[in-house]
């Protein structure tokens, strides 16, 4: 297969400065993550839920696919800390920020149990999505794969999704400033912030597998307007995949 990688820049209008490949359906990976918790912030900004309420811990989930379930492995995970709390509960807003942060497999899979598929897609439909990104399962439900049900990106639709989050379009004011916040604080930072000017404001959500690497971000610069940069790509080789992105991350931002 034919390395691919698909771009975005735009500022927060939506309207993309530099495009390629942008229709492109990729491997969501960790991507999947942020719809997820915008759906869990969209819900208490509705009163249905509250980011303290108590989230008992367990490996095991219902599949998307009826009368199925699975269990997750640790082995699989960047997140011991969740685990740790297994036969435990922990708060949902801890869950999210863990979902984000340190990219927790669990913590998202507790997260999306609690705020459902369908509230993740309506997420993605009042972003303006095409039928060409999907969330259709949590992460490591093998009978859903096996059944053919992928999370499936494309830069368009995450720069898109990314826009409208943050210009305020997707949550309330605290909410947007609170998620916006928690992409700030993501550890793993060695693809587009690197690429970009050192006192711009980064808030990121990279997404890896075998053979696939994405990094998309919220950009505040100190001087200048805010952007939105997507790159996603599958194919490269992993040892230098996150440079790859760092590299194209310069070269889009030197085109403003």
């Amino acid at each position: 297969m034919e390395p691919l990688v698909s771009t975005w820049l735009s500022g927060l209008d939506g309207i993309p400065t530099q495009a390629q490949n942008v229709n492109q359906q990729h491997y969501a990976a960790s991507l999947m993550k942020v719809p997820v918790a915008i759906a869990a912030y969209r819900l208490r900004d509705r009163g249905l839920l509250s980011l303290d309420e108590p989230i008992a811990v367990h490996p095991d989930f219902d599949s998307a696919v009826t009368g199925s379930r699975f269990e997750m492995d640790p082995a699989e995970d960047q997140d011991p800390e969740t685990w740790e709390a297994v036969g435990s509960a922990l708060p949902l807003g801890d869950l999210v920020r863990r979902s984000l942060t340190v990219s927790g497999n669990l913590a998202v899979n507790l997260v999306l149990e609690r705020v459902g598929l369908e509230e993740v897609a309506a997420v993605l439909a009042d972003a303006g999505v095409t039928p060409m990104t999907t969330v259709s399962r949590g992460i490591e439900d093998a009978p859903a794969r096996e059944a053919g049900l992928q999370n499936l990106v494309t830069a368009n639709d995450m720069g898109k999704l990314l826009t409208k989050l943050a210009s305020g379009r997707l949550l309330s004011p605290e909410s947007t400033a609170e998620l916006e916040g928690i992409l700030v604080a993501q550890e793993y930072r060695d693809a587009i912030p690197l690429g970009v000017p050192e006192d711009a404001v980064v808030g990121n959500k990279t997404g890896w597998v075998d053979g696939v690497r994405h990094d998309m971000a919220i950009i505040r610069p100190a001087q200048g307007e805010p952007q939105v940069m997507v790159v996603l790509t599958t194919g490269l080789d992993d040892d230098e995949s996150e440079f790859r992105i760092s590299e194209v991350a310069r070269y889009l931002w030197s085109t403003l």
